[in-house]
């Protein structure tokens, strides 16, 4: 084990309050497409009886009007978020009438682009603004991109650890030295997360329809009547076909402090790009109305469109953007962004996932994070893809510093670095980390049992196509979830509803009698000035 490692986990051992250390705060954010009984996109809008999707807390809508997101609060129990998440899933099925949740990341079958209807948002200027984005983001790169599902996990270090950590290293605890250790944190991510679509990766397959929306290309097979797989593949999704932006590569966005961070990230949605300025931002119809296109013509139309693995983040005031709450408070928690839809999950994520990651990123965060150049970060996507592509093949090496590995003799040291993790999670009397372990580390001598080692056997022996697959799911998942709510309270989804209805007819309101143009106006102004800048003005 590495000795920075081991020595910071026997600090926290030494800690009398053990029960804080362990306080990881967490929550989830789960998308999926509603579809038809027979397998295709639903064309109906967003039901009604959820509420407004630009200002519910749990039930909103992603880039297309069908595709769901479900969020989570705050927690540090694994099971109520679960609990919650599960309510929410059972909840919204009481609405849907006949439609169905798809369970996997790559769509059903999609026929003509026509078909993904962009999410709308009301009248407002904010809901009108985001449907405005998504918009730019069709003609940016086309709508099937944009209906890929995946999973994102919010997390969180306790107070508690931040303390013991800034003790061990002789530092005061501060913003920026928290920030300081989540960017670290980010750097040994980025040089580990190709763990992630080998243990998680679920789209090795895909609906042939698929093809005809990406501009991706690669060597495919053939399976059943509409499918296509890669032979070792683990997460298509995040590969050229899916759910990834070459445009971005000349950002050079690199994770060694919150400042370059913002700068790079704030330059990119303030200079303007000659490819998306070809797209137009506003044209004039012929009655004189104006037709935008996207909401300017730079690199980034906001910092959301910035696509990565891993984010930094802070819950931001109003009025702020997302790089300017870092300014203001720094980093108050991280997005993992690199996780399949898990098909044999009705919720698309299960506690063992849970518990690994728990463990990957308080590896990431207490191991040396040395400083990561941008040819460094290069060979880390490198690695990425080659998992994304190809990691169940057991020839298979990454670079690991400079030097070819082969992928089972690095998941091995990770493996016996998260066996002492699991240890000091466990405590004196538990054992669920140390058994998640040991689950998952069968996956590592055979990479069959992995998701999507799982997935492809079953579509080979079955001869099923992907899309029978997922809709056999959808169907046995709607039933199970035909269930009394765990967590939540039917007082508590009715009050989101009739909260969401009035918030957002109070934003149409006030909105009602000044010009949109004057709101995006207003907006980027704020968007190009750093937390202190706009603080002052």
């Amino acid at each position: 084990m590495q000795t920075t490692l081991l020595n910071t986990l026997k600090h926290l051992k030494s800690q009398s309050n053990q029960a804080d250390l362990r306080r990881f705060q967490r929550g989830i954010e789960r998308e999926c497409l509603r579809i038809t009984p027979a397998g295709k996109l639903a064309a109906t809008t967003h039901p009604i009886e959820l509420g407004k999707t630009l200002t519910h807390p749990h039930i909103t809508t992603d880039y297309a009007e069908m595709l769901l997101e479900f969020i989570t609060p705050v927690a540090t129990d694994i099971q109520v978020t679960l609990d919650q998440l599960t309510d929410i899933h059972s909840y919204t099925y009481r609405y849907m009438g006949e439609e169905l949740m798809w369970p996997l990341s790559m769509p059903c079958f999609v026929g003509d682009a026509t078909d993904i209807h962009i999410a709308r948002y009301g009248d407002s200027h904010s809901g009108h603004m985001k449907n405005l984005y998504r918009q730019g983001l069709t003609y940016r790169y086309g709508g099937g991109m944009q209906i890929i599902a995946g999973v994102h996990f919010n997390f969180s270090i306790p107070q508690a650890m931040w303390e013991a950590l800034a003790a061990q290293d002789g530092e005061t605890l501060t913003a920026d030295y928290i920030s300081a250790r989540y960017f670290g944190l980010i750097r040994n991510y980025k040089r580990l997360c190709w763990m992630i679509p080998y243990l998680f990766g679920a789209s090795p397959a895909i609906c042939q329809s698929f093809l005809e929306h990406t501009d991706g290309a690669m060597e495919l097979k053939k399976l059943g009547k509409g499918t296509v797989y890669r032979e070792f593949g683990t997460a298509l999704r995040m590969s050229d076909l899916g759910y990834t932006n070459k445009e971005q590569a000349d950002l050079q966005i690199t994770y060694n402090s919150l400042n370059d961070y913002v700068t790079r990230l704030r330059r990119a949605i303030t200079t303007p790009s000659q490819r998306f300025a070809k797209i137009g931002v506003k044209e004039v119809n012929a009655d004189g109305t104006p037709d935008y296109r996207q909401l300017n013509a730079n690199i980034l139309q906001i910092e959301n469109e910035f696509y990565s693995p891993i984010r930094p983040k802070r819950v931001t005031l109003n009025g702020e953007t997302p790089t300017q709450a870092l300014e203001r408070g720094g980093v108050e928690y991280i997005e993992v962004r690199a996780l399949d839809v898990n098909p044999f999950s009705p919720i698309g994520i299960t506690e063992g996932q849970i518990r690994m990651l728990d463990m990957l990123l308080l590896h990431c965060l207490l191991s040396d994070s040395p400083e990561l150049n941008w040819d460094e970060q290069q060979a880390t996507e490198r690695n990425f893809n080659k998992v994304v592509l190809d990691g169940r093949d057991p020839r298979l090496s990454l670079n690991d510093r400079g030097y070819d590995r082969a992928i089972a003799d690095w998941l091995e040291e990770i493996f016996a670095d998260l066996q002492s993790i699991a240890k000091f999670l466990d405590g004196e009397q538990g054992q669920s980390y140390q058994e998640t372990v040991a689950e998952h580390y069968q996956m590592v001598l055979n990479p069959e049992l992995t998701l999507s080692g799982q997935m492809l056997r079953i579509l080979r022996d079955e001869d099923l196509d992907n899309s029978y697959f997922g809709l056999r799911l959808a169907k046995q998942y709607r039933q199970e979830l035909q269930q009394p709510l765990r967590y939540f309270s039917e007082d508590e989804f009715s009050s989101w509803r009739d909260a969401s209805i009035a918030e957002q007819q109070a934003r149409e309101d006030e909105d009602s009698g000044t010009s949109f143009d004057d709101y995006l106006k207003t907006y980027f102004e704020k968007a190009r000035c750093t937390a202190a800048e706009c603080g002052s003005s």
